[in-house]
């Protein structure tokens, strides 16, 4: 049955944050919940995992309410919650023990995740051997010795320690350098193959288009776009023409009124009206005898989508 989010509303005196927003989740993925700065999202998340009161609407697990208490849920805060002067081990101990986790059995999953993650230096300090021959330890790390992005990587596997079936991710990738945005990507994945429900909100569409099925777009509090994201991408037609010669073709591009959107050493991305106008391109330049390197029609990406619908919501305010 899975996750179902129905009318789902906020008020802070006359200002409406969150403007019924239904979704719903009927098997194992990742839905993206989407929008600018201050649309809603982070409320819309706190609502859904009970951390906030609603003015209406309901959030349920399998037919039930969700909680803590009837869902394995995991969660990863777009603000950082970790104690900037205490051992990282010591906190990651003890979030786990709030969730009812067994120490051996925590030691064993932090174990894991450290290595999966890349934060054993972190974690396991060094014994050192000092000139006297003794052995002393480094001290533990503390989060204000590690960098927004390794914080952000102990979050995430405090996030992870209880097996989460339903994992909600609040930018997610914030502050990750690209090894280890890729690191933290294989576990999406992973996550995703092994059935978890998953909920995710970012600024960075091309990395939610990796991953995501469904997609809530969110502006100024409604939901302006919903639905399965290839079926919205088939909405709008192959659009996007990617072009590349072995010579200048803007006179034939010209002539059929096609819209460039940038050209580099004979390559050309191309804004074309379908598939009818593209189709005239390329029995021209076939005409011509020009040698053609590459020739891609596609749909728009989810960064397109996302700035022509929120850019077309505020034009109408």
């Amino acid at each position: 049955m899975g996750l179902s989010v129905k009318d789902l509303s906020k008020k802070y005196g006359e200002k409406t944050v969150v403007d019924h927003i239904s979704f719903e989740m009927e098997k194992p993925g990742v839905y993206a919940l989407l929008g600018t700065n201050g649309a809603g999202k982070t409320t819309s998340i706190r609502m859904i995992l009970d951390m906030l009161d609603k003015d209406s609407g309901e959030v349920l697990w399998n037919g039930k309410p969700l909680s803590f208490d009837t869902c394995n849920i995991g969660y990863l805060a777009e603000e950082r919650g970790l104690y900037q002067k205490y051992p990282l081990m010591d906190q990651i101990m003890y979030f786990g023990e709030l969730r009812g986790g067994n120490r051996d059995e925590l030691e064993k999953k932090i174990k894991y995740w450290s290595g999966r993650l890349k934060l054993d230096e972190y974690l396991y300090p060094e014994v050192k051997t000092l000139p006297n021959g003794r052995k002393s330890k480094v001290k533990p790390k503390s989060p204000d010795q590690l960098s927004k992005g390794n914080q952000q990587k102990i979050q995430f596997l405090i996030a992870m320690l209880s097996d989460p079936e339903l994992l909600v991710l609040d930018e997610p990738f914030s502050g990750l350098d690209p090894v280890n945005t890729d690191i933290l990507k294989d576990v999406v994945r992973e996550q995703i193959d092994a059935g978890k429900y998953i909920i995710m909100s970012s600024h960075q569409m091309a990395v939610v288009e990796e991953f995501c099925t469904d997609i809530t777009i969110l502006s100024r509090s409604k939901a302006i776009v919903k639905g399965n994201l290839n079926e919205i991408k088939k909405n709008y037609g192959r659009v996007n023409l990617e072009l590349k010669c072995e010579q200048d073709i803007s006179s034939y591009i010209n002539a059929l009124g096609i819209q460039t959107v940038s050209v580099k050493e004979f390559e050309y991305h191309l804004k074309v009206t379908g598939e009818e106008q593209a189709n005239a391109l390329l029995k021209n330049l076939v005409t011509a005898g020009i040698p053609i390197v590459r020739f891609d029609l596609s749909e728009l990406s989810l960064h397109e989508i996302f700035v022509k619908e929120v850019g077309a919501d505020e034009e109408q305010q």
